[in-house]
């Protein structure tokens, strides 16, 4: 579907085209000569909404940092491999 070039040279990207995108406000549309046309991408703004809490209703109980802590780093592995301690288990 053909769109006019408005007066400040803006042109409407079509619902259909936005909506196929995901695209919405605040979106930055990059464009870029390609021979005798125009390319245009889209690039979504970076989210604004904080993680913080978000697995809080999917923990079923609080650890205690005494032997079930042990036990779960025992079955989960050290960050640095299994079975190696790091440097808060040796007190530094």
């Amino acid at each position: 579907m053909p769109n006019l070039v408005g007066t400040k040279g803006q042109v409407v990207i079509n619902k259909e085209i936005r909506d196929q995108l995901g695209i919405g406000p605040g979106w930055m549309a990059l464009q870029r000569f390609a021979g005798d046309h125009v390319e245009i991408y889209f690039v979504a703004p970076e989210h604004e909404d904080s993680l913080a809490g978000s697995l809080a209703p999917h923990i079923r109980a609080p650890l205690d940092q005494g032997a079930e802590w042990a036990q779960a780093r025992e079955a989960t592995g050290s960050l640095r491999g299994i079975g190696q301690a790091g440097p808060m288990d040796r007190g530094l």
